[in-house]
C-alpha cells in the first residue's frame, strides 16, 4: 500500500545525530523542526542519550534554537526508571554510567558501590547493575566491579546497547562494546529499556496519544532507531547524518521505509509548506 504523508500524527526523532552532533545542531535541522511542530504534528524526541538529563537536553536544544521542551523529551533514564519501578520494585542499585543522571533516575534506591577491594568485592551486593552511557568511568576497576555482581546474582538492566555514536571527533565507543563482554564473562543477558526495545516506543506513543500506524520515527542508526520503530508498527525514516554509514546501511537487517540525506529533507517529505513567521 502507498504511503500517504497525510496519514502522519506524530513524529518521533533521535536527538544526537539527527538534530545535533555534539550538541551542535546540523543543518537545516532548526528550520526542519520548526515547520513540523508548526503543521501541529505532535513531536517527541527519543534519546538513549545517557550524558545529561531530559531538563539539560532541553537547555541545550532551546539554547540552539530549537522549539522543544523538556516535556517533549523522552530518555533511557527515565524509561529505565520506569522499567525498575515496574518490574524491580524495591530494588538496590549499582549505575555505572558517564554523567549524572540521577534526576531521571526519580524512586530508584541508587546503593554506592564504589568502595572495593582488589576483586571488586564490596561486602554487598546489589540486586541490580544498571548500565548507561559509557565513558571514562568505563575503566576495568568499574567493569569487573560490575562482574562480580552478576556473578553474585544481580541482574543486569541497560539503558541501550549502542557500539558506538559520533561526536565532532568522529565515531566514539559505546556501551554495547562493553556490554557484550559483562554478558558473555557473567553469563547473563541485559535487559534493554531504551531504544531498540518495543516499550521504549509503546511509551513514546502513549505520550502523545496516537496509534502507531499514525506515527513516523526518525533516526540516524538503522537498526535500533528506524527497524526498531517499523517492527512496533511506525513509519521508519533514516537519515545520512550522524553514525549513518553506508556499509551498515547495507548490512542491515531489513531496509528502512524511507531514506532522507538529513532531517532538513523531512518536511518535504511530509508535504509540509514553508515555516512562515510574521515580521
Amino acid at each position: 500500500m502507498e504511503w500517504e504523508p497525510e496519514s502522519v500524527r506524530a513524529v518521533l526523532m533521535d536527538i544526537d545525530g539527527v538534530l545535533t552532533v555534539s550538541w551542535k545542531p546540523l543543518p537545516g535541522a532548526v528550520e526542519a523542526l520548526r515547520r513540523v511542530r508548526a503543521s501541529g504534528l505532535r513531536v517527541a524526541l527519543l534519546t538513549n542519550t545517557t550524558s545529561r538529563t531530559r531538563a539539560s537536553i532541553a537547555d541545550a536544544l532551546t539554547g540552539a534554537g530549537f522549539p522543544v521542551g523538556a516535556e517533549d523529551i523522552l530518555t533511557a533514564p527515565a524509561a529505565t526508571a520506569a522499567y525498575l519501578a515496574e518490574h524491580c520494585p524495591g530494588a538496590r542499585c549499582s549505575l555505572l554510567n558517564s554523567g549524572d543522571i540521577r534526576e531521571d533516575l526519580a524512586g530508584v534506591d541508587l546503593v554506592d558501590t564504589g568502595d572495593t577491594d582488589d576483586t571488586g568485592d564490596t561486602g554487598t551486593v546489589p540486586d541490580v547493575v544498571v548500565v548507561g552511557g559509557a565513558g571514562p568511568e568505563f575503566d576495568y576497576a568499574s567493569l569487573n566491579r560490575a562482574f562480580g555482581h552478576l556473578q553474585q546474582g544481580a541482574r543486569l538492566v541497560a539503558m541501550h546497547r549502542n557500539l558506538y555514536w559520533r561526536t565532532d571527533a568522529g565515531l566514539q565507543l559505546d556501551t554495547g562494546a562493553f556490554l557484550t563482554g559483562l554478558e558473555q564473562a557473567a553469563g547473563a543477558e541485559a535487559e534493554i529499556t531504551g531504544k531498540p526495545a518495543p516499550a521504549f516506543f509503546e511509551a513514546a506513543l502513549a505520550r502523545l496519544h496516537v496509534e502507531a500506524g499514525a506515527a513516523l520515527m526518525v533516526g540516524d542508526d538503522i537498526e535500533s532507531d528506524v527497524l526498531a520503530a517499523q517492527r512496533a508498527g511506525i513509519t521508519g525514516v533514516l537519515v545520512r547524518t550522524g553514525k549513518y554509514l553506508p556499509e551498515t546501511h547495507r548490512d542491515a537487517s531489513g531496509e528502512p521505509d524511507h531514506v532522507l540525506d538529513s532531517f532538513a529533507d523531512l518536511p518535504a517529505l511530509l508535504g509540509l509548506a514553508p515555516h512562515r513567521t510574521d515580521h
